[in-house]
């Protein structure tokens, strides 16, 4: 069997590296950019859609939310008919960086597929969303407390 999982686990340390490091002048660290892109591209996103955006648990978005928060990247809403809830939007601030960390998901985007055809782009990009899907389907199950058999 091929070490698939390694290669993306490499790939995907190296360009969270790389996030941090250019936008730590942002003030932005540990993936909280992750959560900031999301939050622009779904204003008014609630936590738990958004923790299963990202793929992690309730209080590790928490915490990341928080931070933001606070950072005056984004800014919770309560809901009228609900307050518990809370919608998830980016301030000025935040929005104003949402262009930055853009261009350089485009930019690592580009360095990632360089040499590729646009025929073997397509095919990475299917293959990957099907490798997602099989993921999603355990991380569903684990999340819900359930054990997997090996």
């Amino acid at each position: 069997m091929k070490e698939i999982l390694r290669e993306i686990g490499m790939i995907a340390r190296a360009l969270d590296s790389i996030s941090n490091i250019e936008f730590k002048e942002y003030d932005l660290t540990k993936g909280q950019y992750l959560y900031l892109v999301r939050i622009c591209e779904n204003p008014g996103i609630i936590q738990e859609k958004l923790s299963e955006m990202i793929k992690v648990d309730r209080s590790t978005a928490a915490r990341a939310i928080k931070k933001l928060e606070m950072n005056g990247f984004i800014e919770k809403k309560e809901v009228l008919y609900n307050k518990k809830i809370r919608k998830l939007s980016p301030t000025q601030k935040g929005q104003n960086v949402y262009p930055f960390i853009k261009r350089e998901n485009d930019w690592s985007n580009t360095v990632a597929l360089e040499g590729f055809s646009e025929r073997d782009q397509d095919s990475i990009s299917i293959l990957l969303e099907r490798v997602r899907k099989n993921i999603e389907k355990e991380w569903e199950f684990v999340k819900k407390g359930n054990k997997r058999t090996y």
